[in-house]
């Protein structure tokens, strides 16, 4: 069985700064992990942090989809799983937008609140990255 996360964030921002807040490697190593990344279809990065005795501290992954500013997809393999993660970016007028994700892939619960945990402390940079 595989499980999936969707969650929505409304940001007062516009839907530029918000696409390079999810693409700029620069700015996603201030709100996820230092990383590789690049918003080209097939190119392969890794996200990586301090490993810890439980997980070696990489995120594996390929970029799947870009439709500048609408949709990002990329897959997500660490300890054993790959998933993929999906940004849509609607623009709801007076200044706002929202950021859906859909992460799919889960093999388990425990997997899926902890990516739950793991994006609601991310998104408190992500708003720190939009105000720069």
């Amino acid at each position: 069985m595989s499980l999936a996360l969707s969650l929505d964030f409304q940001y007062t921002t516009s839907i530029g700064k918000a696409w390079s807040a999810l693409t700029d490697s620069s700015k996603l190593a201030k709100w996820i992990m230092e990383n590789d990344f690049k918003p080209v279809v097939g190119h392969h990065f890794q996200f990586r942090t301090e490993p810890s005795e439980y997980w070696d501290g990489i995120i594996d992954g390929e970029v799947l989809i870009v439709d500048e500013p609408n949709r990002l997809s990329y897959t997500w393999a660490s300890g054993g799983e790959q998933h993929t993660v999906t940004w849509t970016l609607q623009d709801l007028g007076d200044g706002k937008v929202n950021l859906h994700l859909d992460q799919t892939g889960f093999t388990n619960e425990q997997g899926l609140e902890g990516a739950r945990y793991g994006w609601g402390n991310w998104f408190g940079g992500f708003e720190n990255v939009l105000e720069q």
